[in-house]
């Protein structure tokens, strides 16, 4: 390598001959810079053989073996991966336990016997008139412990009082209902030490104890619901000249192989060319109830009921009236101090049933309506429920009295709604739902009961409030 620079610059390459030495660079007649060049020529030369051998050094280095094929590279994250993957497989096996105990519950909860009592029927009726009427099944259980309660205490506590000739009841001044309810009319009996309750109930301490109804209304008010009201052609309702059977203690008749019961007053809503009025309805709770016809819904109310409590419904409404007041043993008359007049009452709402969910009403089950709907609805009815109210004292009612037989159950608070009000069927059978889920066995009250005629003038009160 040295050779091939002299040649170029003149340079002779002279050994001194100590071993030691490196080449003595003999020099002729050059200039400085020229010699300069030619050393750092000779330095570069060195560094480059340097180099050189190192990379002849590494070169021959021995190669590491490749790591085996079945061991990969260390992966920072395969311990989170690993964790997300436990996880996972914990949340299935969670999934499928909960899955298998669903699955066990639900073949449990089909394999109960439930013991299902039928509501009582007559048989030719259902079939004569099977076509008219959806006859529904109740749902009450007795192999449940929650529904086979051994303690009604409200069970026959109603005091038994027979009823008596209307002559008694003129002589003793015992008003009866229903009377008729219109603005401005008077009854004979003037009775002023038994005041109506003129509150709402729940403000006097009274509870709804019951709640019924009647085919037709019981009272009267003119333009509303009287003799001028009109309805569909109905199998359950008796003819002119038949007569109620007294149904156990409520006073009126379901023995419908007589033809059914008696029909009170109707509404003048119905239109028999509107399908609104006409089109059946698939009853699933409520009994021998029918679109377009004139219901009377009561609500009995009793400071003595078995207020707040599981009991508090009671069928017959004699025993929830009563139910903390056996036999009437808290009444005058009975050794008590108390007064029914103030204690006992009940409220009365009329509807006519349509076949339209623009009226349904959620929960008639606990009293009347009293919504003031806004007047920019339909004109009439629509926006007056539970708006104009008669108050006035009376009697039970029910079709076992009339204006020769009365009722000894006097003196109570009625008040009553003065108007008709439009209603959906499915309310009806919603009502009739929630009767089937007391503990008290209602199946008695889930159809209507006979209409009484309307009281005779002297048998009505004059306290009927006439505002």
């Amino acid at each position: 390598m040295d050779s091939c620079f002299s040649a170029d610059v003149g340079v002779q390459l002279v050994n001194s001959g100590n071993e030691n030495d490196d080449m003595i660079v003999k020099r002729g007649a050059a200039p400085a810079d020229e010699s300069r060049s030619q050393q750092m020529i000779i330095d570069l030369g060195t560094k480059i053989d340097k180099l050189a051998e190192r990379q002849r050094v590494v070169d021959m280095a021995p190669i590491p073996d490749a790591p085996p094929p079945d061991k990969e590279p260390a992966n920072p994250n395969k311990g989170l991966l690993l964790g997300i993957a436990g996880l996972l497989f914990v949340v299935a096996i969670l999934l499928i336990v909960n899955l298998t105990i669903t699955v066990g519950n639900s073949n449990d909860i089909a394999d109960i016997d439930m013991t299902v009592s039928s509501i009582a029927t007559d048989d030719d009726h259902a079939d004569d008139h099977a076509d008219d009427h959806t006859t529904s099944t109740a749902f009450y259980t007795d192999s449940s412990p929650l529904y086979n309660w051994q303690n009604n205490y409200c069970a026959d506590t109603n005091p038994g009082l027979a009823n008596k000739d209307c002559e008694w009841a003129v002589a003793n001044n015992v008003e009866q209902a229903g009377a008729n309810v219109t603005k401005g009319y008077v009854g004979s009996i003037a009775n002023n030490a038994t005041p109506p309750i003129s509150v709402p109930y729940y403000q006097a301490g009274l509870c709804p104890v019951n709640v019924h109804w009647h085919l037709g209304a019981e009272p009267l008010s003119v333009g509303e619901y009287d003799e001028h009201g009109v309805g569909p052609d109905d199998p359950y309702e008796l003819g002119d000249d038949d007569h109620a059977v007294a149904h156990d203690d409520h006073g009126d008749s379901r023995k419908l192989a007589s033809g059914g019961v008696r029909a009170g007053f109707q509404c003048r809503l119905y239109d028999e060319t509107d399908s609104t009025f006409t089109t059946p309805y698939n009853w699933e709770h409520c009994v021998d109830m029918m679109v377009g016809q004139t219901y009377e819904i009561h609500w009995p109310h009793s400071t003595v009921g078995a207020c707040g409590t599981p009991l508090q419904y009671q069928t017959p409404f004699y025993d929830g009236v009563f139910c903390n007041c056996p036999g009437g043993a808290c009444l005058e008359g009975f050794g008590g101090s108390a007064t029914t007049h103030d204690n006992v009452g009940v409220q009365s709402q009329v509807f006519t049933v349509v076949n339209d969910e623009n009226y349904y009403y959620p929960d008639l089950f606990k009293g009347m309506i009293t919504e003031n709907v806004p007047a920019d609805y339909d004109s009439g009815s629509w926006h007056e429920y539970g708006q104009d109210i008669s108050y006035y004292t009376g009697s039970t009612t029910g079709t076992s009295r009339d204006n020769e037989i009365c009722s000894q159950y006097s003196a109570i608070t009625w008040q009553v709604d003065r108007k008709c009000h439009l209603i959906s069927a499915s309310s009806f059978d919603k009502l009739c739902a929630d009767m089937k889920t007391q503990v008290d066995d209602m199946s008695d009250d889930l159809y209507a009961h006979g209409a009484r005629e309307l009281v005779s003038d002297d048998l009505a009160s004059t306290q009927l409030t006439r505002e």
